[in-house]
């Protein structure tokens, strides 16, 4: 998928499932791991049990397959039922921003999946993006494809 602005890119997929299955999925931090390439387990912290803005989970990432391996706090900013998941990736403020926008297809038996992420507009990311942004993109491009891909298994299985 092409980049959609220097910091940020995106990944769609349709399967045949309904919204609210694809919402089960795509909002239940605890099954990252059976999907993402890069983060293998999450769980919900600081009393958060689930879905809903506000509520924090941490994510446990081997970086692009090989490390490091780190677990990075974060934060749901976003939480529309059957509609739109976001998170912020934290590590001394805002860094990275994923999500999952759902859109229903043929009356609601079907479901576009798009996730995407978006770096934050600062200079210390700014010349990051410019010294590694494209293999990066390359590299989160790939991997939400997997991750889409590994759900539709999932949702269509």
């Amino acid at each position: 998928m092409p980049l959609l602005s220097p910091m940020t890119a995106e990944v769609s997929l349709d399967v045949d499932a309904t919204p609210a299955a694809c919402w089960d999925l795509v909002s239940d931090v605890t099954r990252i791991g059976e999907f993402s390439p890069e983060t293998f387990e999450a769980e919900w912290t600081r009393g958060s049990t689930g879905p809903e803005k506000g509520a924090t989970f941490r994510g446990h990432v081997k970086r692009n397959g090989v490390g490091p391996v780190y677990w990075a706090p974060c934060k749901v900013t976003a939480c529309e039922t059957e509609r739109l998941f976001e998170f912020t990736v934290m590590a001394g403020g805002r860094v990275n921003n994923w999500g999952y926008r759902l859109e229903p297809l043929d009356g609601g038996t079907r479901t576009r999946i798009t996730e995407y992420f978006r770096l934050e507009n600062t200079p210390v990311l700014r010349v990051y993006w410019l010294l590694l942004g494209r293999v990066r993109a390359k590299t989160n491009t790939s991997g939400m494809r997997t991750t889409l891909e590994r759900m539709q298994a999932v949702l269509e299985g």
